[in-house]
């Protein structure tokens, strides 16, 4: 079927975080939802288990974990088992167990920055230290990019570092890593044996001819320390379903981790794993209808941004739906954030959140009907357009 993704549906009344956070019910392109419905089989497996209507217990099913194996071994040749892999409620909570398995209270977690908020705050709330890492920003005219300093990263190791965050696609700055650019790092980790936790939640959404390589596939050797993070809910536009996805080959590394979620971790809810396996093992066609619309939404945002927002550098995303936008010679007194919001009527997630490296920046959502998206853009400029 041919799914509408210019279709705008309310929000409003829907007790959506992206649309009621703020009072003044700016255009919300900030939080990492999207404004488009889900999946209709997706939908339909929601219903019919709805009318079922007994919502006791439940098992994770068999079949979730056999389509999981199956997916990973389709899209990237990589061989796990369904005892590989644990359910975790949200990806954040993915991290927080990862930080709560690694090495002992007072030890360091690595992360490189900017980054998604939860990377900085995880480690912290379990006691251990966070070391950011600053990527290189690189311009090429109006539009910027980031590069790994390894030589940085691998002085900031320290002998108490005993893990390390790696969000691949990167979010905020919507690139994935290379073939190189991993086995660069991952080396360094071997070097100094460190557990590496790979976020690879957006790692479907990939924009264009762009690929992605899972960390855990470079080696056995990696794959041994190697936790890496999925989940159904960016990719189908599902996050509140609540069901994430670890794998974790290594058994010893495995068993700490659920040791780890002992009485802290909740089971995924009956919705959950019913909203995953339909995305799964029916929700290939709608995900490549929408790949093809936030192509071309990146595309419109980034010319729009180049062709009328002169003073503002854009990040040109290969994956995610985010671009990351450097506001820092635009002009504006004080927070880009805070001037959009309040100037524009338009909120972005303040660059500030994603570590000292985002002062100056804002995070742009464009996964949402391209009327949106081109009101909001329209605001932008003109808000600028006044400060001149």
């Amino acid at each position: 079927m041919n799914y509408n993704f210019d279709q705008i549906i309310d929000r409003s009344n829907s007790d959506s975080a992206k649309w009621i956070y703020y009072n003044d019910d700016p255009l919300p392109l900030w939080v990492a939802d999207m404004d488009f419905r889900s999946p209709e089989p997706v939908i339909r497996a929601l219903h019919e288990r709805i009318e079922h209507g007994v919502f006791g217990y439940c098992m994770p099913p068999v079949e979730l974990a056999e389509t999981i194996c199956q997916r990973m071994r389709d899209l990237y040749d990589w061989e796990i088992t369904p005892g590989q892999i644990i359910y975790v409620p949200s990806i954040v909570a993915g991290f927080n167990y990862v930080c709560r398995t690694i090495g002992q209270p007072g030890d360091e977690i690595l992360t490189l920055t900017p980054v998604y908020p939860p990377f900085l705050t995880a480690p912290r709330f379990q006691d251990r230290v966070l070391t950011t890492v600053d990527l290189t920003l690189v311009k090429q005219g109006q539009h910027i990019d980031y590069e790994i300093d390894y030589d940085l990263f691998e002085s900031s190791i320290t002998p108490q570092t005993r893990g390390f965050m790696f969000c691949n696609p990167h979010n905020p700055i919507g690139r994935g890593y290379s073939l190189e650019e991993q086995q660069r790092l991952a080396e360094i980790c071997l070097r100094h044996d460190i557990t590496i936790c790979s976020d690879e939640i957006h790692s479907d959404l990939l924009l264009g001819d762009t690929t992605h390589i899972p960390m855990a596939t470079l080696s056995p050797e990696i794959a041994d320390r190697c936790v890496t993070l999925i989940a159904p809910s960016k990719t189908f536009n599902q996050p509140g379903l609540q069901c994430g996805i670890a794998i974790i080959q290594n058994d010893t590394l495995r068993r700490s981790y659920e040791k780890a979620m002992r009485g802290l971790a909740g089971h995924i809810n009956i919705l959950g794993y019913t909203g995953a396996l339909a995305a799964y093992t029916q929700g290939g066609e709608w995900l490549t209808q929408l790949l093809a619309y936030l192509t071309a939404n990146r595309d419109y945002a980034v010319q729009y941004i180049g062709d009328n927002m002169p003073t503002i550098d854009a990040t040109y995303p290969t994956a995610t739906y985010l671009t990351w936008l450097d506001c820092r010679n635009a002009g504006i007194e004080g927070n880009p954030h805070q001037f959009f919001l309040t100037e524009a009527n338009v909120a972005l997630n303040d660059g500030q959140s994603f570590g000292k490296a985002g002062k100056g920046f804002v995070r742009l959502n464009f996964g949402c009907p391209r009327s949106i998206l081109t009101q909001a853009l329209d605001q932008m400029r003109d808000a600028l357009d006044k400060i001149g």
